[in-house]
């Protein structure tokens, strides 16, 4: 009990110092249309961002191939223009996995604009259901969901994954890969909703077919039923009865039975 009350003890001065230094700012969310508060600033976000990305880029096998490159980037060039937060930069980046690992049917994002993708959800994608995915992984940027999930769980681990500390320090490294954990978690039910909602709006307005939304849910839950493997899709994009529900209302289309199992 006193370990625990020690830890809120902490948390709460860490908060005070956010106040009084002015770093805890209320701002207002593009994607979820919300007051939220933020103890980190655009630019913090991006420098948080390439520091996870460095840990991701030690972990997995981030690919060169031309071909896989060139898919993403044409999509990417498109979306990038819709976003609802053009202060940032976006990066796209495909996975590959290393030999005689199982597949890994995922894609993920991190802070400041950096979109992963493994190359065995790319293989099983038509351009549409591309743009799909995409979009979803830009959404969760631009609602921040990332920086409210650190915030909730990281306390000042995440002040020190931000700032300058030197790579080298065993806490620096901890605490990134404490924060990619994080991210590559499961989102919370309204965070995925919310994703899909702007992907469904970006994919519209880049001149993708937001319906693709259906088809890849559909696909991947399909695939999933094959074999469990690590960081499938849906241990970390949960509830793809709802989400698929989601889209079809977002799209105005009928809902079927399907649709309702497990809401």
């Amino acid at each position: 009990m006193r370990k625990v009350f020690f830890l809120f003890s902490n948390f709460y001065f860490l908060i005070s110092i956010f106040s009084i230094s002015g770093c805890m700012t209320t701002e207002y969310n593009l994607g979820t249309h919300s007051q939220d508060i933020y103890f980190f600033s655009s630019e913090k976000e991006a420098a948080m961002g390439r520091n996870i990305s460095r840990q991701v880029a030690k972990e997995f096998e981030i690919s060169a191939n031309p071909y896989d490159l060139e898919r993403v980037e044409k999509i990417a060039g498109n979306i990038i223009e819709v976003s609802d937060r053009g202060e940032l930069n976006y990066y796209f980046y495909v996975i590959d996995k290393k030999e005689k690992k199982e597949e890994i049917i995922n894609a993920f994002s991190l802070p400041g604009g950096y979109i992963y993708i493994f190359k065995d959800l790319l293989d099983i994608l038509d351009e549409d259901e591309l743009a799909f995915v995409l979009c979803h992984e830009m959404a969760h940027i631009v609602s921040r969901h990332h920086i409210k999930r650190l915030q909730a769980a990281m306390g000042y681990n995440l002040a020190l994954v931000a700032s300058a500390a030197a790579p080298s320090d065993d806490n620096f490294t901890g605490g990134l890969s404490f924060a990619l954990a994080q991210i590559i978690s499961a989102y919370s039910r309204q965070d995925e909703f919310n994703a899909d909602s702007l992907a469904v709006k970006y994919c519209k307005k880049a001149g993708y077919n937001p319906k693709a939304g259906l088809r890849v849910l559909e696909k991947l839950y399909e695939k999933s039923k094959e074999k469990i493997r690590p960081l499938s899709y849906f241990k970390t994009h949960p509830y793809p009865a709802q989400r698929i529900g989601n889209i079809k209302r977002q799209l105005y289309l009928p809902l079927d039975a399907e649709d309702y199992i497990n809401q």
